[in-house]
């Protein structure tokens, strides 16, 4: 048997750090990656045959668990029929129509491979759209790897960001305003100085990779109220909560409190994929017609729309239409957040959670942070005693103190029992 040890050490001969995406590598909790081998349901097994209930789901994207036949069988005919055909396919067509189905705001969808692909897309549109070059983004939201998004936030309100991330050159990121996350006096002041050049701003309605935090009503409405007096779009960055948190994905909640509301730009990617490669942005016909090759703003991609991809997210699309389905998905995913509250506070460890659908987070803290600046008082090392504490009783969370967690279909009652029990357990040790 290959021990995970091992593994790891051959990769780092081969791969920088071992692994193809930075927080794979336990660099934040420390310790050996587990190298997976295969997947089942709500299971993972690792090199070493070790079982964990897996409360990632490739971070997202295994809204009905692991190897669900309806989209095996979809997968498997269209592997038969072929890989990649460069060429249209009408199931591009069929899952850009399930897509619209459930979101009100969209009207055209334009396929792509990856979240960061369809976020650089998007803030690309928006500039086309508007003849505009300034783009706001919030500290702690994630919209992918692109150079004009790798932004830390500047020095004062409404002033430039800088890049985070080496090979960005200061020029690219010139027109990134990086605000603070639920701030309202700051959006206000960057729309008071730049209103006229914003071309959008771009926000993680459920912020993912803060662990889990949301936009606040009053925050959301009072930007879709300044991009409507200034002329800017409103992107949605709905990668991680698109199809993940309610049929109609996030903007359905924020809809539900604000009358009227729709961003003009969504993004999605991850369930719409079902685990495939697999990513979106949309619009209204509108704003899509200045796309090639209708319009001057230029995206193309050779795997977009990929036959095999869209009949995975498609299938999966399908499967969580079902009546009832996130009533049982919600329903599980508060069981599970509940039982680690109680069993924090029997404990004495402080702990909040949140809960959306099939997305949920935790913090070892007495309240709900509401930006990056407070998420970043976390107790990391706390928080790393509990990763590796649930990771030996076989309970598989994200290796990072700043990643969400995810509940599939196919969790069971037992595993959320499971899970609490093993929590219980290492809450006493904390």
């Amino acid at each position: 048997m290959t021990t995970n040890d091992q593994l790891f050490e051959r990769a780092r001969q081969v791969i920088p750090g071992g692994v193809n995406s930075p927080v794979r590598a336990f660099r934040a909790v420390g310790g050996t990656p587990r190298f997976i081998q295969r997947a089942q349901g709500a299971y993972m097994w690792d090199a070493e045959g070790t079982k964990y209930i897996d409360y990632i789901g490739s971070w997202g994207p295994m809204i009905l668990g692991h190897g669900h036949p309806a989209v095996l069988e979809a997968v498997q005919k269209a592997a038969v029929e072929g890989f990649s055909f460069g060429a249209p396919t009408e199931r591009e067509v069929e899952l850009a129509e399930e897509i619209i189905r459930h979101v009100p705001s969209i009207e055209q969808v334009r396929l792509v491979s990856s979240g960061t692909e369809a976020g650089m897309s998007a803030i690309r549109l928006a500039r086309g759209a508007t003849g505009r070059s300034k783009i706001i983004k919030f500290e702690g939201c994630y919209h992918g790897h692109a150079d004009a998004l790798l932004v830390k936030a500047g020095s004062g309100l409404a002033t430039f960001g800088h890049p985070t991330s080496a090979g960005v050159p200061a020029e690219v990121v010139q027109h990134t305003l990086v605000l603070e996350y639920n701030n309202l006096e700051q959006i206000e002041e960057a729309f008071k100085a730049h209103g006229p050049e914003i071309a959008c701003v771009m926000i993680e309605p459920i912020a993912g990779n803060m662990n889990f935090v949301r936009a606040a009503v009053p925050f959301v409405r009072r930007i879709r109220e300044l991009c409507d007096q200034h002329g800017a779009l409103f992107i949605f960055d709905e990668v991680m909560t698109g199809f993940r948190v309610a049929p109609g994905s996030a903007q359905s909640l924020y809809a539900a409190a604000i009358p009227g509301f729709r961003p003009d730009i969504s993004v999605f990617g991850k369930v719409i994929g079902g685990g495939m490669p697999l990513a979106a942005f949309a619009s209204s016909r509108r704003i899509m017609a200045h796309l090639a090759p209708l319009g001057g703003v230029y995206q193309a991609g050779t795997l977009s729309g990929n036959p095999v991809a869209t009949a995975c997210g498609l299938a999966t699309l399908r499967e969580i239409s079902r009546p009832g389905f996130f009533d049982a998905l919600g329903a599980k995913t508060r069981a599970l957040v509940d039982g680690l509250k109680g069993a924090a506070d029997a404990a004495g460890v402080p702990f909040c959670v949140d809960s959306q659908g099939g997305m949920f987070g935790f913090f070892l803290m007495p309240e709900l942070p509401q930006n990056y600046t407070t998420v970043m008082t976390t107790d990391q090392p706390r928080f790393n005693r509990f990763f590796h504490g649930m990771l030996e009783r076989g309970i598989y969370l994200a290796p990072a103190l700043y990643e969400a967690g995810f509940v599939s279909a196919a969790h069971t009652d037992a595993d959320i029992a499971a899970t609490v029990a093993a929590a219980a357990e290492v809450f006493r040790t904390l």
